[in-house]
Protein backbone atom coordinates (compact mmCIF):
# COMPACT_ATOMS: atom_id res chain seq x y z
CA UNK A 1 0.00 0.00 0.00
CA UNK A 2 3.03 2.29 0.21
CA UNK A 3 2.48 3.61 -3.31
CA UNK A 4 -0.73 5.38 -2.30
CA UNK A 5 -0.28 5.92 1.44
CA UNK A 6 0.54 9.52 2.24
CA UNK A 7 3.37 9.93 4.73
CA UNK A 8 1.05 11.58 7.25
CA UNK A 9 -1.21 8.49 7.49
CA UNK A 10 -0.02 6.10 10.18
CA UNK A 11 -1.19 2.68 11.31
CA UNK A 12 -1.22 2.16 15.06
CA UNK A 13 -3.18 0.17 17.62
CA UNK A 14 -4.86 0.37 20.99
CA UNK A 15 -6.37 -2.22 23.33
CA UNK A 16 -10.17 -2.54 23.27
CA UNK A 17 -11.88 -5.29 25.29
CA UNK A 18 -8.45 -6.80 25.89
CA UNK A 19 -7.65 -7.23 22.19
CA UNK A 20 -5.32 -5.17 19.95
CA UNK A 21 -7.33 -2.87 17.70
CA UNK A 22 -5.64 -1.53 14.59
CA UNK A 23 -6.48 1.78 12.97
CA UNK A 24 -5.20 4.27 10.43
CA UNK A 25 -5.00 7.90 11.48
CA UNK A 26 -3.43 11.29 11.00
CA UNK A 27 -2.12 12.13 14.45
CA UNK A 28 -3.02 15.76 15.04
CA UNK A 29 -5.50 17.92 16.88
CA UNK A 30 -8.77 18.59 15.14
CA UNK A 31 -12.28 17.22 14.91
CA UNK A 32 -12.13 13.43 15.20
CA UNK A 33 -13.72 11.70 12.20
CA UNK A 34 -14.45 8.01 12.80
CA UNK A 35 -14.34 6.10 9.52
CA UNK A 36 -16.14 2.75 9.67
CA UNK A 37 -15.85 -0.09 7.17
CA UNK A 38 -18.27 -2.92 6.49
CA UNK A 39 -17.49 -6.22 4.78
CA UNK A 40 -14.05 -4.96 3.74
CA UNK A 41 -11.59 -3.23 6.13
CA UNK A 42 -9.97 0.17 6.83
CA UNK A 43 -8.28 -0.01 3.41
CA UNK A 44 -11.43 1.50 1.87
CA UNK A 45 -10.70 4.85 3.57
CA UNK A 46 -6.99 5.10 2.84
CA UNK A 47 -7.27 7.07 -0.44
CA UNK A 48 -9.05 10.01 1.24
CA UNK A 49 -7.38 10.15 4.66
CA UNK A 50 -4.49 12.38 3.63
CA UNK A 51 -6.90 15.00 2.30
CA UNK A 52 -8.95 14.88 5.51
CA UNK A 53 -5.77 15.39 7.52
CA UNK A 54 -4.64 18.28 5.32
CA UNK A 55 -7.98 19.97 6.06
CA UNK A 56 -7.19 19.94 9.79
CA UNK A 57 -9.37 16.96 10.64
CA UNK A 58 -8.28 13.91 12.66
CA UNK A 59 -9.41 10.92 10.58
CA UNK A 60 -9.49 7.54 12.34
CA UNK A 61 -10.20 4.47 10.18
CA UNK A 62 -10.57 1.52 12.53
CA UNK A 63 -10.53 -2.18 11.75
CA UNK A 64 -13.47 -3.82 13.47
CA UNK A 65 -12.71 -6.79 15.78
CA UNK A 66 -11.26 -9.77 13.98
CA UNK A 67 -11.13 -7.93 10.66
CA UNK A 68 -8.37 -6.15 8.79
CA UNK A 69 -5.36 -5.88 11.10
CA UNK A 70 -7.29 -5.97 14.39
CA UNK A 71 -7.11 -8.82 16.87
CA UNK A 72 -10.06 -10.53 18.46
CA UNK A 73 -12.74 -12.45 16.63
CA UNK A 74 -16.37 -11.74 15.83
CA UNK A 75 -19.20 -14.11 16.62
CA UNK A 76 -22.79 -14.13 15.41
CA UNK A 77 -23.66 -12.16 18.57
CA UNK A 78 -20.83 -9.59 18.49
CA UNK A 79 -21.06 -9.19 14.70
CA UNK A 80 -24.52 -7.60 14.65
CA UNK A 81 -24.87 -3.92 13.79
CA UNK A 82 -26.01 -2.89 17.32
CA UNK A 83 -23.17 -4.87 18.94
CA UNK A 84 -20.62 -3.29 16.59
CA UNK A 85 -22.01 0.17 17.39
CA UNK A 86 -21.46 -0.54 21.09
CA UNK A 87 -17.92 -1.69 20.30
CA UNK A 88 -17.15 1.48 18.31
CA UNK A 89 -18.30 3.56 21.29
CA UNK A 90 -15.86 1.62 23.49
CA UNK A 91 -13.11 2.16 20.92
CA UNK A 92 -13.77 5.92 20.99
CA UNK A 93 -13.65 5.83 24.78
CA UNK A 94 -10.31 3.98 24.68
CA UNK A 95 -8.96 6.78 22.45
CA UNK A 96 -10.30 9.28 25.01
CA UNK A 97 -12.40 11.01 22.38
CA UNK A 98 -14.68 13.38 24.22
CA UNK A 99 -17.19 15.85 22.89
CA UNK A 100 -18.55 15.93 19.35
CA UNK A 101 -17.26 13.44 16.80
CA UNK A 102 -18.01 13.13 13.09
CA UNK A 103 -18.78 9.68 11.75
CA UNK A 104 -18.60 8.23 8.24
CA UNK A 105 -19.64 4.69 7.35
CA UNK A 106 -19.24 2.54 4.26
CA UNK A 107 -21.26 -0.57 3.50
CA UNK A 108 -22.36 -2.25 6.78
CA UNK A 109 -20.24 0.36 8.57
CA UNK A 110 -22.91 2.82 7.48
CA UNK A 111 -25.50 0.78 9.35
CA UNK A 112 -23.27 0.92 12.43
CA UNK A 113 -22.95 4.69 11.97
CA UNK A 114 -26.73 5.11 11.83
CA UNK A 115 -27.07 3.24 15.13
CA UNK A 116 -24.38 5.38 16.74
CA UNK A 117 -26.37 8.46 15.77
CA UNK A 118 -29.91 7.53 16.71
CA UNK A 119 -29.06 5.68 19.92
CA UNK A 120 -26.73 8.43 21.21
CA UNK A 121 -23.83 6.03 21.73
CA UNK A 122 -21.57 8.94 20.77
CA UNK A 123 -22.09 12.69 20.42
CA UNK A 124 -22.28 12.57 16.63
CA UNK A 125 -22.05 16.07 15.15
CA UNK A 126 -22.28 15.03 11.49
CA UNK A 127 -22.99 11.76 9.71
CA UNK A 128 -21.72 10.74 6.27
CA UNK A 129 -22.73 7.52 4.53
CA UNK A 130 -20.74 6.23 1.56
CA UNK A 131 -22.50 3.54 -0.49
CA UNK A 132 -23.98 2.38 2.78
CA UNK A 133 -26.57 -0.20 3.69
CA UNK A 134 -29.98 1.40 4.23
CA UNK A 135 -33.55 0.25 4.62
CA UNK A 136 -33.82 -3.33 3.24
CA UNK A 137 -30.90 -3.02 0.79
CA UNK A 138 -28.89 -5.81 2.43
CA UNK A 139 -27.56 -8.42 2.81
CA UNK A 140 -26.83 -8.75 -0.90
CA UNK A 141 -27.02 -12.19 -2.46
CA UNK A 142 -23.24 -12.70 -2.61
CA UNK A 143 -23.04 -12.63 1.19
CA UNK A 144 -26.59 -13.62 2.18
CA UNK A 145 -25.91 -17.24 1.24
CA UNK A 146 -23.36 -17.39 4.07
CA UNK A 147 -26.19 -16.97 6.57
CA UNK A 148 -26.96 -20.65 5.99
CA UNK A 149 -24.97 -22.70 8.57
CA UNK A 150 -24.79 -25.66 6.20
CA UNK A 151 -23.19 -23.54 3.48
CA UNK A 152 -20.78 -22.05 6.01
CA UNK A 153 -19.76 -25.50 7.23
CA UNK A 154 -19.19 -26.75 3.69
CA UNK A 155 -17.26 -23.71 2.42
CA UNK A 156 -13.48 -24.08 2.13
CA UNK A 157 -10.89 -21.37 2.63
CA UNK A 158 -10.19 -21.33 -1.11
CA UNK A 159 -13.89 -20.85 -1.85
CA UNK A 160 -14.11 -17.91 0.56
CA UNK A 161 -11.05 -16.29 -0.99
CA UNK A 162 -12.46 -16.81 -4.47
CA UNK A 163 -15.82 -15.30 -3.47
CA UNK A 164 -14.06 -12.35 -1.87
CA UNK A 165 -11.92 -11.84 -4.99
CA UNK A 166 -15.02 -11.76 -7.15
CA UNK A 167 -16.79 -9.31 -4.83
CA UNK A 168 -13.77 -7.02 -4.44
CA UNK A 169 -13.20 -6.93 -8.19
CA UNK A 170 -16.82 -5.90 -8.77
CA UNK A 171 -16.75 -3.37 -5.94
CA UNK A 172 -13.56 -1.70 -7.17
CA UNK A 173 -14.95 -1.44 -10.70
CA UNK A 174 -12.57 0.58 -12.88
CA UNK A 175 -10.04 0.82 -10.03
CA UNK A 176 -9.58 -2.96 -9.91
CA UNK A 177 -5.87 -3.44 -10.59
CA UNK A 178 -4.28 -6.73 -9.57
CA UNK A 179 -2.21 -4.98 -6.89
CA UNK A 180 -5.26 -3.27 -5.41
CA UNK A 181 -7.25 -6.51 -5.40
CA UNK A 182 -4.35 -8.23 -3.63
CA UNK A 183 -4.22 -5.43 -1.03
CA UNK A 184 -7.93 -5.77 -0.31
CA UNK A 185 -7.80 -9.55 -0.06
CA UNK A 186 -4.73 -9.79 2.15
CA UNK A 187 -6.52 -10.04 5.55
CA UNK A 188 -8.60 -13.01 4.37
CA UNK A 189 -5.50 -15.17 4.17
CA UNK A 190 -5.86 -15.38 7.99
CA UNK A 191 -8.31 -18.08 9.12
CA UNK A 192 -9.41 -15.98 12.10
CA UNK A 193 -10.33 -13.10 9.81
CA UNK A 194 -12.29 -15.45 7.57
CA UNK A 195 -14.23 -16.69 10.59
CA UNK A 196 -14.92 -13.12 11.73
CA UNK A 197 -16.10 -12.13 8.27
CA UNK A 198 -18.40 -15.15 8.15
CA UNK A 199 -19.80 -14.12 11.54
CA UNK A 200 -20.42 -10.55 10.36
CA UNK A 201 -22.26 -11.64 7.23
CA UNK A 202 -24.04 -14.37 9.14
CA UNK A 203 -25.37 -11.70 11.50
CA UNK A 204 -26.37 -9.38 8.64
CA UNK A 205 -30.04 -8.42 9.05
CA UNK A 206 -31.76 -5.45 7.45
CA UNK A 207 -34.10 -5.03 10.42
CA UNK A 208 -31.26 -3.06 11.99
CA UNK A 209 -31.49 -0.35 9.32
CA UNK A 210 -35.26 -0.56 8.95
CA UNK A 211 -35.84 -0.05 12.66
CA UNK A 212 -33.85 3.21 12.83
CA UNK A 213 -35.79 4.95 10.04
CA UNK A 214 -38.39 6.62 12.35
CA UNK A 215 -35.62 8.04 14.54
CA UNK A 216 -33.67 9.22 11.50
CA UNK A 217 -36.74 11.09 10.25
CA UNK A 218 -36.86 12.98 13.54
CA UNK A 219 -33.12 13.58 13.76
CA UNK A 220 -31.75 17.05 13.00
CA UNK A 221 -28.05 16.14 12.68
CA UNK A 222 -26.66 17.08 9.23
CA UNK A 223 -26.26 14.04 6.99
CA UNK A 224 -24.32 13.52 3.77
CA UNK A 225 -24.68 10.68 1.30
CA UNK A 226 -21.79 10.05 -1.11
CA UNK A 227 -22.67 7.44 -3.71
CA UNK A 228 -20.89 5.73 -6.55
CA UNK A 229 -23.65 5.72 -9.16
CA UNK A 230 -22.60 2.41 -10.73
CA UNK A 231 -22.78 0.40 -7.50
CA UNK A 232 -24.67 -2.84 -8.09
CA UNK A 233 -24.40 -3.87 -4.42
CA UNK A 234 -25.96 -0.77 -2.83
CA UNK A 235 -27.90 0.86 -5.62
CA UNK A 236 -28.16 4.64 -5.91
CA UNK A 237 -31.96 4.39 -5.79
CA UNK A 238 -31.67 3.65 -2.08
CA UNK A 239 -29.61 6.81 -1.60
CA UNK A 240 -32.21 8.82 -3.51
CA UNK A 241 -34.94 7.43 -1.28
CA UNK A 242 -32.96 8.19 1.88
CA UNK A 243 -32.27 11.76 0.75
CA UNK A 244 -35.95 12.34 -0.05
CA UNK A 245 -37.28 10.87 3.22
CA UNK A 246 -34.69 11.79 5.84
CA UNK A 247 -34.47 15.51 6.69
CA UNK A 248 -31.18 17.42 6.72
CA UNK A 249 -29.68 15.05 4.13
CA UNK A 250 -27.63 15.97 1.06
CA UNK A 251 -26.77 13.48 -1.69
CA UNK A 252 -23.54 13.74 -3.68
CA UNK A 253 -23.49 11.39 -6.66
CA UNK A 254 -20.13 10.12 -7.94
CA UNK A 255 -20.38 9.17 -11.64
CA UNK A 256 -18.42 6.25 -13.09
CA UNK A 257 -17.82 4.86 -9.59
CA UNK A 258 -18.80 1.57 -8.01
CA UNK A 259 -19.28 0.34 -4.47
CA UNK A 260 -15.95 1.78 -3.24
CA UNK A 261 -15.92 5.32 -4.69
CA UNK A 262 -12.97 6.27 -2.48
CA UNK A 263 -10.90 4.20 -4.93
CA UNK A 264 -12.64 5.26 -8.14
CA UNK A 265 -12.77 8.98 -7.37
CA UNK A 266 -10.74 9.80 -4.24
CA UNK A 267 -10.52 13.52 -5.10
CA UNK A 268 -14.26 14.22 -5.38
CA UNK A 269 -15.07 11.97 -2.41
CA UNK A 270 -12.44 13.66 -0.22
CA UNK A 271 -13.61 17.11 -1.34
CA UNK A 272 -17.23 16.30 -0.41
CA UNK A 273 -16.21 14.93 3.00
CA UNK A 274 -13.92 17.86 3.79
CA UNK A 275 -16.59 20.41 2.81
CA UNK A 276 -19.14 18.61 4.97
CA UNK A 277 -16.99 18.07 8.05
CA UNK A 278 -15.35 21.51 8.13
CA UNK A 279 -18.47 23.67 7.94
Amino acid sequence: MDDITESTVLRTEIQVDGAPTSYLTVEQDGLAVLLLHGTYWSRVWLPVMGSLGEAGLRPIAVDLPGLGRSGGELTLESGTVPALADWVARFASALKISGPVAVAGHDIGGGVAQHLLVHDRLEVSRLALVNSVTYDSWPVSSVARFRDPEIVAATTADEILYARRQAVTRALAGAATEQRITDYLDPWTDERVRRSWMAMVGAADNRYTREVVPALRRNTTPKLLIWGEDDDFQKVEYAERFASEIPHTTLVRIPDAGHIPTENAPGPVAHALVDFFTV
